[in-house]
């Protein structure tokens, strides 16, 4: 699976975002932050980069499905990731962004 730094800032405010909402302490949070650098270091993810090209197809990805499917701009930008780097599934629990990459050829995983 593709790591991207767009998906090491989700994974920190998703974190963020637990902790907030009382989901998470701050210790569970720092064990599972670990754990993500850990399998990091093992090379569970491929780390690369943001595709040039990415910024531009989300901007058409929000031309194109924004009004029909209220895709926000990280909805499209992660879409617009995954087809750069000709994925072939995707992987998300949010449904706007399910729904988009579905749109767009991608499997939801």
């Amino acid at each position: 699976m593709w790591l991207t730094p767009l998906h090491n800032a989700e994974w920190a405010h998703a974190l963020g975002q637990h902790i907030f909402r009382k989901s998470l302490s701050s210790a569970e949070a720092q064990q599972m932050y670990e754990q993500f650098e850990s399998d990091k270091a093992a090379g569970l993810w491929l780390e690369t980069r943001i595709p040039d090209q990415s910024f531009e197809l989300c901007a058409e990805l929000a031309r194109r499905y924004g009004p029909k499917l209220g895709s926000r701009t990280l909805d499209s930008l992660h879409v617009a990731c995954a087809l750069e780097l000709n994925a072939e599934k995707f992987w998300t629990f949010d449904e706007r962004q399910a729904k988009l990459a579905k749109a767009e050829g991608l499997k939801i995983t």
